[in-house]
C-alpha cells in the first residue's frame, strides 16, 4: 500500500475508549498461542505493530486485563474489548488489535506466531510462519520485508 491516509482513527465496541494512529506499521501478525485464542475468543489474535510515538488514545481510560503480568493487555473498562497490547521491554512499539480501527480493511497478516498451538482447521496468508515466536535478532529483517511488500 502506498499510500496510507493517516491518521487513523478507532476505538472499543463500545466507543467509550478511542484512538488515533499517526505512523504506519512496523509489522502485522496473527498469533495462534492459547493465551490468544482464549483472550480473543478466536482462533487467532490479530496486531499491528504501531510505533509508540505513532499511537494514542484520545478519549477515555483503558485498563489493564488479561494475566495482568509483564506484558499489559488494555482493555476497554466498560465493554471489555481488548485493544492493544504493551509488550515488557519493548517499549517502542504497541500491539494494535487492527480490528479496532474504525477501516481495518488494509490489515493482512504478514507473519504468523506459535503455529505449534493453533488450531488444525486455522490459516491466514500470512507470508512467514513460526512454531513460537521468532527470534529477536530475525524482527529487523521481518520489519524491512514487510515494509518492500507495500510498495
Amino acid at each position: 500500500m502506498s499510500n496510507w491516509k493517516l491518521p487513523w482513527e478507532g476505538g472499543c465496541r463500545c466507543g467509550q475508549v478511542r484512538i488515533r494512529v499517526n505512523a504506519m506499521p512496523l509489522l502485522t501478525m496473527a498469533c495462534h498461542c492459547t493465551g490468544c485464542q482464549r483472550m480473543s475468543s478466536s482462533a487467532y489474535s490479530l496486531s499491528a505493530a504501531i510505533p509508540s510515538s505513532g499511537f494514542e488514545v484520545t478519549q477515555g481510560e483503558p485498563v489493564i486485563g488479561g494475566l495482568h503480568g509483564a506484558h499489559r493487555h488494555f482493555f476497554c473498562g466498560y465493554c471489555m474489548t481488548w485493544m492493544f497490547t504493551r509488550p515488557d521491554g519493548m517499549d517502542w512499539f504497541v500491539n494494535l488489535r487492527p480490528t479496532m480501527l474504525d477501516d481495518p480493511r488494509w490489515f493482512t497478516p504478514f507473519i504468523e506466531t506459535w503455529t505449534r498451538e493453533k488450531l488444525p482447521w486455522a490459516s491466514t496468508p500470512a507470508v512467514h510462519s513460526f512454531e513460537a515466536l521468532p527470534a529477536m535478532e530475525e524482527f529487523e529483517g521481518l520489519t524491512k520485508a514487510y515494509l518492500a511488500s507495500l510498495t
